[in-house]
């Protein structure tokens, strides 16, 4: 999962790129379609899948502020 990531990514970066060189030539439409169907790849896809990744084997309750929580951060000095 971690390859397609990184491959995805690197394939949105170049869609950016390719959208700003279809500005820089004069086609200000299509590169404006080119760097927002990105960003949207971006932020529909490529952001969820980096989140699951990321999320994965680990505990929302290790990570809220529960009292449980709360009595170990006083036990151990942290306020």
């Amino acid at each position: 999962m971690k390859v397609f990531m990184k491959i995805f990514g690197i394939a949105i970066l170049v869609a950016i790129a390719v959208g700003f060189y279809f500005r820089l030539s004069g086609d200000i439409a299509t590169g404006d379609k080119i760097i927002g169907i990105a960003v949207l790849a971006t932020s529909f896809i490529l952001m969820p899948i980096f989140l699951v990744v990321r999320w994965r084997g680990k505990r929302l309750k290790d990570y809220t502020l529960s009292e449980e929580n709360m009595k170990k951060m006083r036990d151990k000095g942290v306020d």
